[in-house]
């Protein structure tokens, strides 16, 4: 079996979130040489497979073989890999079963390595993300088995494959202010406290205001404002409570005391509650840790260009390999038809990304 076949075999089991489709038994039986570790959490399946060469660094592929619903309008069957003019349609095709693919068959490739090879699999990464990949960092971490680097092979490039890794990921903080007011008639508002009246001078220096400057890994940290709402929904009656709610996508500079500082600044003297839960922390592997110095000079030798370094876009798992200190970078097919109808890659990219891997095992350490 070819990079293709098993990606199309991969692409055609029905492993939406939190099933695996099978899958992790197919590898089982596929990687031959690898020991397997079966660390499922309830509903979750999780997988964790090595192969130790000898005395060296410890490399880790790792990804999530779960996908989203495929939904509607779809021209061919998400759950049927239908090739056309050089791509491949299925739900999964890029985010990630792709990067599933390319990885688990150059490790099936590898003869030599210095160290060991291993791959990290979830079937909870496109749900909650509780019980999958951080209930094998634990796994590992308690048993003395964390790798010294890892790759997840989320899809990354923007426009051309091979353009840009990801060495980084924003952080994320949601936040929810609940502003008191008093309630009353709207003819009269003399007797009201209208928390919308208070909020209008404020809003406009807290709608889109970015929390520092970012820097050359990251974007500025900036306040998105996601729902206002206020009010029972009739015209004569002056509202009691406001709650706004807000997200930010933040960068290493700007933590929760920082966003409780500015808020505290601009909503003095009104009667408010704030309430701030970070989802991911912000992390950045620096540029001369040897994985991300290997992947860059692998995508230059297949591909003929330099990948920029990016921190940009949601979150992943590999927020949680880097709780644990652990070098971690992204690195797969371009992203752009991600949990949309009709999703797709190009055969050219997945065998890129095979060979991009396999040079990677082989650079790795040296």
């Amino acid at each position: 079996m070819n990079v293709i076949e098993l990606f199309k075999k991969l692409l055609e089991s029905h492993s939406v979130t939190p099933d695996d489709g099978k899958i992790f038994d197919f590898l089982e039986g596929y990687l031959d040489g690898f020991t397997f570790i079966r660390i499922d959490y309830a509903e979750v399946k999780n997988v964790f497979a090595y192969r130790r060469f000898g005395e060296g660094p410890h490399l880790c592929f790792a990804g999530h073989v779960d996908v989203v619903p495929a939904g509607e309008g779809w021209e061919s069957d998400p759950f049927v890999a239908t090739e056309k003019e050089g791509y491949i349609y299925a739900r999964g095709a890029q985010d990630m079963k792709s990067g599933v693919a390319a990885f688990v068959q150059a490790l099936k490739d590898a003869e030599h390595f210095k160290g060991t090879l291993s791959v990290l699999l979830t079937s909870d990464e496109e749900g909650p993300a509780k019980h999958g990949t951080v209930e094998v960092l634990k796994y590992l971490k308690e048993r003395g088995m964390l790798p010294d680097a890892v790759v997840v092979a989320e899809p990354t490039c923007e426009t051309s494959f091979g353009d840009a890794i990801k060495v980084g990921r924003r952080g994320s903080i949601n936040g929810v202010i609940e502003l008191v007011g008093k309630q009353g008639h709207a003819a009269y508002p003399e007797k009201a406290v209208n928390p919308v009246h208070q909020i209008a001078s404020v809003l406009p220096k807290i709608a889109g205001a970015f929390l520092d400057e970012g820097d050359e890994y990251f974007a500025p940290s900036q306040i998105v404002i996601t729902d206002i709402r206020a009010g029972i929904e009739t015209t004569n009656v002056s509202p009691g409570k406001l709650k706004m709610m807000f997200n930010v996508r933040n960068s290493t500079r700007t933590d929760v005391s920082a966003i409780e500082g500015f808020m505290a600044q601009h909503l003095e003297g009104l009667n408010y509650t704030l309430r701030l839960e970070p989802s991911a922390m912000p992390f950045v592997t620096d540029a001369e840790t040897p994985i991300v110095r290997a992947l860059s000079a692998s995508i230059a030798e297949v591909c003929g260009i330099t990948p920029k370094h990016s921190t940009a876009g949601g979150t992943s798992d590999a927020r949680f390999v880097a709780a644990y200190g652990i070098d971690v970078i992204e690195f797969g097919v371009i992203n752009d038809t991600i949990h949309a109808p009709n999703e797709r890659t190009s055969i050219h990219e997945v065998e890129q990304l095979h060979r991009v891997f396999g040079r990677l095992i082989e650079r790795f350490g040296l």
